[in-house]
């Protein structure tokens, strides 16, 4: 919900007899991509392009029901009516969404806000012209309908307040009265029939956990899947666990953890990340790096951290805890409110958005995530600092250097011999890798060199040459370019590749070919290419904050070559 909420918490007794949920998203491919603000035509268009194809076997979309007017994000957390008319897009184009998702192999989960209505005093029309007033909402709700307080939450650690008055100014519905949940459930069911098949349930916590059980008793098909924004901290009267016999739980302090250690503690520490440090239980668990409301407020990592948020969500996809989430959203700047860039229509890449889900470190590894899906961590390594590795039984193996230098020794694991891709750097293709090749051999070890602030990741799904599972990339001939730049830096600064193309990062900074400063002050890197295609590029020069330095000039052009490698020796544009 709005950021007011990031600073509520929860504890508390309420028995809730509902059925158990699924323990997580049903079926074998259980990473989210929440595309926060997204119109629906763009959704549609990235599940058949890129999350199918990636793997992904959920997308979370912002909330469907008609809502106040105005450009902010939060606006559609602020509803009117239970019409499917949003400013992202109209019914129609919703079904047409669900429909295209389901077909490329990705269910919906709708962002469903359920506790309030709209908290505009003064009244007004909604973005499908629904007329409304504070406590009356036409043919749908009364005075009658929301609860006695009227007055905003002034006491987080009262769980009475916290559950029955207002939350930021809006209108508190009265979820224990039978007609308004018959009324909340009509509309999930209206979802349903469309197709969706789970919700995220807005301000869960605000809700006694009983009454969201009788609203989900209600639904017409009890498999789908529920997960519950419950934002929580010790000693809070309501706690998370009220809730877990309902569906999953957002699990904030995991995203609260990945942030301490990956900025001002050791990697090392994450050998027992799970319920060993006080979270959820992980089948009851969806987790998250960041999402809407922590990428705002400071709570969480962010995509401005750059390489460390790249990493961060790389050990998500790696580690077995949780049902993961991948936000995707847009630059976050000094305007928190901003809505989405050109009314939500999504260019990646272009004007703020930032697409994170299709970063190739993320997307890669969602393959990763579904082929070693159920096996143990073994084989952890650390040294002692900020480089670990780990395998998953005999389908995986990662490694991630957080270290200011490059990593190289040699990795014990459990997989079987052969040759890998690193999906870290690329994918398969029908020769061999994209990126980096790592042979395994028959001990089970192999020797890699891991850059400064990188990783490396391989598995049984991902062959050298052996195409992939739900891992995407690249098809076809490769040939290799050797970029060469002569680059002065500062202490914290490395030097990457962007360009035109997934593996140059689809000019994301973020995103870029490391180069290596083996040999400074020129630094190298060597990078598989579709043979015989023109790819643009420029270098840029990336800090530990994720500040970003492009040179100056045009973009830089190449043609990769049919074979071999063609080795390009340039000077930095200041």
């Amino acid at each position: 919900m709005a950021g007011a909420l990031a600073t509520a918490g929860l504890v508390g007794t309420t028995a809730v007899t509902a059925a158990p949920a699924a323990a997580e998203p049903s079926g074998s491919k259980d990473v989210t991509a929440v595309l926060f603000q997204w119109r629906w035509t763009s959704v549609a268009a990235a599940c058949r392009d890129s999350l199918g194809p990636a793997g992904y076997g959920w997308v979370q979309v912002s909330p469907p029901q008609e809502h106040v007017q105005g450009s902010q994000w939060w606006t559609s957390y602020q509803p009117v009516s239970y019409r499917i008319e949003s400013k992202l897009g109209t019914r129609a184009e919703f079904a047409s969404m669900v429909s295209t998702c389901r077909a490329a192999g990705v269910n919906v989960i709708a962002d469903t806000v359920i506790n309030h209505m709209s908290g505009k005093p003064e009244g007004g029309t909604g973005v499908a012209g629904s007329s409304f007033q504070y406590y009356s909402y036409p043919g749908i709700y009364g005075s009658q309908d929301f609860n006695d307080c009227r007055r905003n939450i002034a006491n987080y650690g009262d769980r009475w307040e916290v559950q029955n008055c207002n939350l930021v100014a809006l209108a508190d519905l009265r979820t224990g009265s039978d007609y308004v949940r018959g009324r909340i459930a009509a509309y999930m069911n209206d979802l349903i029939s469309l197709g969706v098949r789970g919700f995220r349930i807005d301000a869960a916590k605000h809700m006694p956990a009983g009454d969201v059980a009788a609203i989900r008793s209600r639904l017409s098909d009890q498999s789908v899947y529920i997960v519950q924004e419950v934002i929580g901290a010790a000693g809070e009267p309501i706690q998370d666990t009220e809730y877990t016999s309902i569906g999953d739980v957002h699990e904030f302090d995991y995203g609260r953890n990945l942030k301490r250690i990956f900025t001002n503690e050791k990697l090392a520490y994450l050998s027992s990340f799970g319920e060993s440090w006080g979270m959820l239980p992980s089948g009851s668990a969806g987790v998250f790096v960041d999402n809407h409301d922590t990428e705002r407020n400071g709570e969480t990592l962010n995509a401005g951290y750059g390489s460390t948020y790249t990493l961060a969500n790389v050990f998500m996809l790696a580690w077995p805890y949780g049902s993961p989430a991948v936000h995707s959203g847009y630059t976050v700047g000094s305007d928190h409110d901003a809505g989405a860039p050109n009314g939500g229509a999504v260019t990646c890449y272009q004007n703020g958005w930032t697409c994170q889900h299709d970063w190739r470190q993320i997307r890669n590894m969602v393959g990763f995530h579904n082929a070693v899906k159920g096996t143990p961590v073994n084989q952890w390594w650390s040294n002692g600092n900020d480089a670990i590795a780990f395998g998953r039984g005999s389908a995986g193996y990662a490694v991630i250097n957080k270290e200011g230098s490059a990593l190289s020794r040699t990795f014990t694991t459990s997989l079987p011999a052969g040759r890998y891709c690193d999906v870290i750097s690329g994918a398969p293709t029908s020769t061999g890798c994209s990126g980096t090749t790592v042979t395994v051999g028959s001990g089970g070890t192999f020797t890699a060199s891991v850059g400064a602030r990188d990783a490396l990741a391989i598995h049984v799904g991902a062959r050298a040459g052996g195409g992939t599972t739900g891992g995407g990339g690249d098809d076809g001939a490769t040939a290799a370019v050797s970029f060469g730049v002569s680059a002065t830096t500062v202490w914290g600064q490395d030097v990457r590749v962007v360009g035109n193309h997934p593996s140059l990062g689809s000019w994301s900074p973020a995103n870029g070919a490391r180069l290596s400063s083996s040999t400074y002050p020129v630094w190298r890197a060597q990078v598989a290419l579709p043979a015989g295609t023109r790819v643009e590029f420029k270098y840029v020069k990336v800090d530990g904050a994720g500040d970003v330095v492009w040179e100056s000039g045009a973009n830089r052009v190449a043609t990769v070559p049919s074979s071999g490698v063609l080795t390009l020796n340039d000077a930095w544009r200041s």
